[in-house]
């Protein structure tokens, strides 16, 4: 044992948000293992706190300064016991906000963005030499390159693998191009190698992001790949059994893409395509530079690809000067689509984004429109979930139900399914009929051959 790795610190990781930022959590978490660090489920017993931010939720830097509130005390009672603790702000509210973080909390001792997590190690060492550290910048070495090599511990059935960052689209409500940076694809060896070093280490299911994951356009053999080719690739992987990816955006669905849903047998029947308004205004507004009716056009065309696809949105109700007219062609596009899932917000500022500067809709007004969009979209879930039963889907196990003998996992529709007396282990993929419908998850059996 190294004289580093016989003085053990403790790590605790707190993530906020999106997918992306669970990927993260774990290069970090990575980065710093090299150095003395192994994780923690205790937050009291942490040498080094990081909160991993998110900046898309309403009043996202507040939540953050509220939990510093609670981690003062916490590092209080920590130095009161002859021990220390060091705390690190990361993340989309880390790059945004950095100068004011340190500025309004001075026990922060580091703010790292989302470009610069391989370089946690440096930054924890000029801390503990007694400074501060603060890199938000957008450096140009590659930190998937720096923290690629990872250590090869078993572990549970799905993984996420982060192939693109940031944004060029620049929508009016969002943050991700200040926060992300320019869209960033990675080489498509880096990826593919990720990716076999996950099987190897049990993963059957790799779930791929990116802030628009199917904008994805990484250096491979013979030239830049789609994210199709890159799917394609993957699919030869032994092992690996299921492909989904997320988020996408409309204007980048291309044809070879929309093929791959129905032609590629690893590639699960799952979709999430934010539309964000069914208002061609409201989306001009919002520079999402589609329209409504270009949307339904493209969702035709994917289910004409595969028609048993499940298609998730994101809605944002109550956007600058929405009308009444506005968001009931939201209501009608949805009424439409027919979702198996969706994700429906009120609209909140954003300082900085273009739509914060416009006037904003009643917030009464806005509450009382999610309420009747929400009310849609679950009558519209629940339907395509109670259509399931009878249906016979597969079924990756990942962990065991709260009954005695239950096991859970998901379906390829990513329906959460519980299975009673199941004779399947963690990381089995079973073909289970499904014989009941609950409010948030199926009930099945196993199939036998």
């Amino acid at each position: 044992m190294t004289e580093m790795r016989a003085h053990t610190k403790k790590l605790f990781i707190k993530t906020y948000g999106c997918q992306m930022n669970v990927y993260d959590s774990d290069r970090m978490s990575d980065a710093l293992a090299p150095h003395g660090y192994e994780t923690t489920l205790d937050m009291a017993q942490a040498d080094l706190v990081l909160l991993n931010t998110c900046h898309i939720r309403e009043k996202a830097s507040e939540k953050v300064f509220s939990e510093l509130g609670r981690l003062k005390e916490l590092q209080g009672e920590r130095r009161a016991m002859g021990g220390d603790m060091l705390i690190g702000v990361a993340g989309c509210v880390a790059q945004a906000e950095g100068e004011e973080i340190m500025r309004r909390q001075p026990l922060v001792d580091l703010v790292v963005g989302p470009q610069s997590y391989h370089r946690l190690p440096q930054m924890e060492a000029r801390v503990r030499a007694g400074g501060t550290a603060l890199d938000t910048d957008f450096p140009a070495d590659d930190k998937f390159d720096t923290l690629r090599h990872r250590p090869k511990a078993a572990r549970g059935p799905t993984a996420f693998l982060t192939v693109q960052e940031g944004c060029d689209k620049f929508c009016a409500f969002c943050v991700v191009p200040y926060t992300r940076g320019a869209e960033v694809s990675r080489p498509a060896s880096r990826i593919l190698e990720e990716a076999r070093n996950l099987v190897e280490r049990g993963v059957r299911e790799i779930t791929l992001l990116g802030q628009n994951v199917n904008a994805y356009h990484g250096a491979g053999e013979g030239g830049d790949w789609t994210l199709a080719r890159l799917i394609w690739a993957l699919n030869d992987i032994d092992g690996l059994e299921r492909i989904r990816f997320t988020t996408s955006h409309p204007n980048d669905m291309g044809d070879d893409l929309i093929a791959a849903h129905g032609e590629c047998e690893k590639l699960m029947p799952y979709l999430h395509l934010p539309v964000q308004s069914g208002s061609d205004k409201i989306l001009k507004r919002m520079n999402r530079s589609h329209t409504a009716e270009s949307y339904l056009r493209l969702i035709e065309r994917i289910r004409a690809a595969r028609p048993d696809i499940l298609l998730s949105g994101d809605f944002i109700v109550g956007f600058p000067e929405e009308t009444e007219a506005d968001f009931q062609a939201t209501m009608d596009l949805v009424e439409e689509v027919n979702y198996g899932y969706a994700y429906s917000f009120k609209y909140s500022t954003r300082p900085g984004t273009p739509a914060a500067e416009r006037a904003q809709v009643e917030e009464d007004v806005k509450s009382e429109r999610l309420q009747r969009l929400q009310s849609l979209i679950t009558r519209q879930q629940r339907a395509i979930q109670d259509a399931m039963v009878g249906r016979t889907v597969g079924v990756l196990f990942e962990k065991p139900g709260r009954l005695e003998g239950q096991m859970m996992g998901k379906s390829d529709y990513l329906h959460a399914v519980h299975v009673a007396n199941a004779d399947v282990a963690v990381g089995d993929l079973a073909r289970v009929e499904i014989i009941e419908s609950g409010t948030n998850s199926l009930a099945g059996r196993l199939v036998r051959d």
